[in-house]
């Protein structure tokens, strides 16, 4: 049934997902769906606790990466990840945030954990949490660009062209 309602949340949103469509992927009847789950929303926090194959690495790793350099990289190459498909749990959370409290609250959370990651990994000085904030949503603004809204110049260019184009406005956000 998780499987299901991951892929119906990520293709149709928090709003538009029906339990009697859940059921319907599972081939259960929705009483069922209800007896595991309890409700809708109860059945969509589910989805979006990740998998542990979708995880995305240990956030303390960013601290010890050793300098500017090796942080935009990182942050280009899980750009890179980003562009080649988003895992379903996390497409349904970004397709919701703006609609359903508690997608917003699940985005909140993993974006203040990466962002606090990053901002360990840079020079300390007044700016670098707010630095990091910019860094992060750079990288999560172009995949909701390309793998949420399909916008064309996006998603037609090779993710190295994104990665090469970027690189020097990371640097100088990072090194700002």
């Amino acid at each position: 049934m998780l499987d299901g309602a991951r892929k119906l949340f990520a293709e149709r949103g928090f709003e538009r997902t029906t339990i009697r469509a859940v059921a319907e992927s599972a081939g259960v009847d929705p009483s069922l769906v209800m007896q595991y789950f309890g409700s809708k929303r109860e059945l969509f926090a589910r989805v979006l606790e990740v998998p542990a194959a979708e995880a995305p690495e240990d956030a303390a790793a960013v601290g010890d990466l050793g300098g500017v350099d090796a942080l935009v990289e990182h942050l280009l190459v899980t750009l890179g990840v980003k562009l080649g498909g988003l895992p379903e749990g996390t497409l349904a959370a970004l397709r919701s945030m703006l609609t359903e409290p508690s997608a917003a609250d699940h985005a909140r959370g993993t974006l203040g954990r990466q962002i606090a990651s990053v901002a360990g990994a840079l020079p300390a000085d007044g700016d670098a949490e707010l630095r990091a904030a910019l860094l992060t949503t750079v990288v999560v603004g172009v995949a909701i660009g390309h793998q949420l809204l399909g916008l064309a110049p996006l998603r037609d260019a090779p993710a190295d062209r994104i990665a090469e184009l970027l690189r020097p406005a990371l640097r100088a956000l990072a090194e700002a």
